[in-house]
């Protein structure tokens, strides 16, 4: 019996996730151009092919996300990966809410 060859997997992104996305692939693109950063030069320093650096500017979901911030670091902005969910405000939320009920409960 011959096996089959399985195809990658690939992930299934909403509409508005694939924008969001795309959006931070282009901000980090644009970061790149104001710097006057050639993509090679980029590719090179974050140790990745020229195709990939490609994929994160388009907001590729197959991306792993430290490749998107390998990348981030190569252009000088390594904090900025610390962005990502900084402001839970639901979280917040209901961690207020569950505290003001512990408070009643007293």
């Amino acid at each position: 019996m011959e096996e089959k060859k399985r195809k990658p997997h690939k992930p299934v992104i909403m509409p508005r996730m694939a924008k969001q996305l795309e959006q931070v692939g282009e901000q980090i693109k644009l970061a790149r151009l104001r710097r006057n950063y050639k993509a090679t030069l980029i590719a090179e320093r974050a140790g990745i092919s020229r195709a990939t650096l490609w994929k994160v500017e388009k907001g590729d979901p197959g991306v792993a996300i430290g490749v998107y911030a390998k990348v981030l670091y190569a252009i000088g902005l390594p904090d900025d990966i610390l962005l990502l969910a900084r402001d839970d405000e639901l979280g917040r939320l209901i961690q207020d809410a569950q505290l003001l009920d512990k408070g009643k409960r007293k």
